[in-house]
């Protein structure tokens, strides 16, 4: 039950109401808002420094600023500077943030007072059988409202509402890692199917020159049917991964052009080009576990997350105390209209308005619990946010050293797999081994270099993710304040994106 108490036209300040507004007014400057103040809290479980720091724990500075330059290729940058001025996620976290922003514009602007002017114009007169006449009225009012701010609750919804903004350019800075990403990912993969692709061509195109030669000498009686179908059998055995990795291939394709926020075939003719596998340079600058705080944007967009509901309890919080309102209005009333700022009749009214809430069932008490404990689950989160962020780099960094061990290691069997087969076909030339021998070796070889190149992949994900876990991304200014759909006279247009315009954060 609400009661609102109002005096709609008092004629002068009477000395009580005179003191009244004074103490009004000191309540609005003193910035009295109940609820409590946000301040950050430190994350618990925070280590001082990274188990698996191998040969980076000494480095100081983080280079995490445009960390895909460092594989050197031109394509990948730009593939990269396409899809941030493209990507359709990108877009979406963009127009979020202009949301944010005019959310926040319309929370502040409840500190001011509400104006509005009126005007009217109406004719009467009586029917037809009667001697009247038909009479004009005019009539023009002007309303003026404030509700002071008394307890916070706007200033609270205010705060919320900047903490939301920030939470906004957080979501957009985690697109933008993520999109960066997936980006050089499926780059990586697709120059990594483009050399698997091509050692497969390669050896199968090798080993059925293979059965052919062994099916004229299988026709000479050189030879047995079984060195004859052990050659054949392998050809077509490596022949048949052939279809798998242009599948895998093309997926990577498609997937980096629609990444890009074009067709999937639309870069076809620029990535069928040949490439190499981008290589990193190692080791990666990790940092202490600390800097994630200030570069990880889901755990900023977390604590950000936090800080809004805290301001929401203080909004809950004043919602239970009274709320205090300053009206007025000047009306005007004559029966010509020109005569409505001169010979007509004036009427004013002002005063205060005051609404006690003394009885609702327990609602508003209610609804400050609820946005306390809404307080508590954005905290347990965030705090889950922090773990998460440091599992991710600790795993990262496992992978990375593992993976580079692991490279080493396939590195060298290929070395000596290659020698074997090498010395298997010299051995069958002059008849001092069997075919099958020969088999075996090219069967190994192909064993251990098709997975060195898969490591070489690995590597450079690894490096990625890395660098995804420790937030390195996008720095630079992204443009959110042209719409992406413009109303004209024809009807709604696409507006084009580009990522060289930028705006002030």
């Amino acid at each position: 039950m609400m009661i609102s108490i109002t005096n709609p036209a008092p004629r002068a300040f009477p000395p009580k109401l005179r003191l009244l507004t004074t103490l009004l007014a000191a309540a609005v400057l003193s910035g009295c808002a109940v609820g409590p103040d946000y301040h950050p809290v430190q994350p618990t479980s925070l280590p001082s420094q990274w188990g698996e720091a191998t040969g980076s724990a000494t480095v100081t500075a983080l280079k995490l600023t445009r960390w895909w330059d460092n594989f050197q290729d031109p394509i990948l940058t730009q593939l990269i500077e396409d899809a941030v001025a493209g990507n359709l996620d990108v877009a979406t976290a963009k127009v979020k943030i202009r949301e944010a922003r005019a959310t926040y514009e319309q929370s502040t602007g409840q500190y001011f007072p509400s104006l509005s002017i009126g005007t009217s114009a109406q004719r009467s007169g009586r029917a037809a059988s009667s001697t009247g006449t038909p009479t004009n009225s005019f009539n023009a009012g002007f309303d003026a409202s404030w509700e002071i701010d008394l307890f916070g609750a706007n200033r609270r919804n205010a705060e919320a509402a900047a903490y939301g903004v920030d939470a906004s350019e957080e979501e957009l800075r985690s697109t933008l890692l993520t999109l960066i990403g997936d980006v050089a990912s499926n780059y990586i993969d697709l120059r990594g199917y483009q050399a698997r692709l091509g050692y497969a061509n390669s050896t199968a195109e090798s080993q059925r020159k293979n059965a052919d030669l062994t099916e004229i000498r299988f026709d000479a009686g050189a030879i047995s049917a079984v060195d004859l179908a052990s050659a054949k059998g392998q050809a077509s055995n490596s022949e048949a991964t052939i279809p798998t990795l242009q599948s895998a291939y093309l997926a990577s394709l498609h997937r980096l052009s629609v990444l890009t926020g074009k067709a999937p075939t639309a870069l076809n003719s620029q990535l069928q080009v040949v490439a190499p596998v981008p290589t990193p340079e190692l080791p990666v600058a990790t940092g202490v576990p600390a800097d994630i705080l200030l570069n990880r944007p889901d755990v900023r967009l977390a604590e950000r997350q936090l800080a809004q509901s805290t301001a929401r309890i203080g909004q809950a919080e004043a919602a239970r105390y009274p709320s205090i309102s300053l009206t007025g209005s000047i009306s005007t009333s004559a029966l010509q209209f020109g005569d409505l700022a001169k010979s007509s009749t004036i009427g004013w009214s002002f005063g205060p308005s005051i609404t006690v809430p003394l009885f609702n069932g327990g609602q508003l008490k209610a609804a400050v619990e609820i946005a306390r404990a809404q307080r508590d689950q954005n905290f347990l989160a965030y705090q889950s946010t922090v773990l998460t962020a440091l599992e991710d780099v600790e795993n990262a960094l496992v992978s990375l050293a593992q993976e580079q061990i692991r490279h080493e290691k396939l590195a060298a069997a290929t070395k000596y797999y290659r020698e074997s087969a090498e010395l298997s076909r010299s051995l069958y030339q002059v008849g001092s081994t069997s075919f099958l021998e020969v088999l075996t070796a090219e069967r190994s070889l192909y064993s251990a270099e098709d997975p060195l190149i898969q490591s070489e992949v690995n590597i450079a994900k690894n490096y990625i993710t890395l660098n995804k876990a420790l937030g390195g991304g996008w720095n630079e200014p992204v443009d959110m304040t042209v719409p992406r759909i413009e109303d004209t006279k024809d009807g709604p247009r696409i507006v084009e994106q580009n990522v060289s315009q930028t705006v002030n954060q």
